[in-house]
């Protein structure tokens, strides 16, 4: 009589098992699919997304710039406190701060005015690195935040850029500050 007990202690234990993993199966995918509404190439739901990284269909949503924007008179009017808030958008994966490490992508003290590539510890795609000798200036700048992957078509950054232009210029004026040796804004 042992034996039949035992064998059922050992099917009760499978079928709790059982009906554990199914009731965590479907609570991991309402966690996961539940409370985003973006979906990827399959149509699923994405579990979770961070902000201003391009999402499939994100280049067809965000709007198209015709031509660069002059970004000077737009510096002169900057918000250095506004380009601060902006530059949150980037901690995901830049840091700024003065001898800072690299996260996913490179630390940032000194961009404005130094050249693409400027971080000799940082591993650039080819295509950053192929710009190498050129100076990133505010224009410069500006250009490639509006839509990085557009303005250096093969770069590692999955940021859609900020359309703003005033943003921009808020930003751009915040990582000028950035530097041992800033440029000076716009009047």
């Amino acid at each position: 009589m042992s034996g039949g007990i035992e064998i059922n202690k050992i099917a009760g234990a499978v079928l709790l098992a059982g009906v554990i993993a199914m009731v965590a199966g479907l609570v991991a995918e309402g966690l996961y699919t539940g409370s985003i509404s973006e979906k990827d190439e399959s149509g699923m739901k994405r579990g979770y997304t961070i902000e201003g990284a391009a999402t499939p269909g994100a280049e067809a949503a965000a709007p198209k710039e015709e031509k660069p924007v002059d970004i000077m008179p737009l510096l002169a009017k900057a918000d250095v406190k506004a380009g601060e808030a902006v530059s949150k958008k980037c901690l995901s994966c830049h840091t700024f701060n003065k001898g800072g490490g690299n996260g996913v992508g490179p630390n940032q003290w000194g961009l404005v005015g130094n050249h693409w590539a400027h971080k000799d510890d940082y591993s650039y795609s080819a295509a950053v690195t192929g710009m190498k000798d050129k100076k990133i200036d505010f224009q410069e700048l500006s250009d490639f935040l509006a839509n990085p992957r557009k303005y250096i078509p093969g770069n590692k950054m999955a940021f859609i850029g900020v359309p703003n232009p005033q943003d921009r210029a808020n930003l751009i004026a915040y990582l000028n500050t950035m530097s041992d040796k800033p440029l000076p804004l716009p009047k």
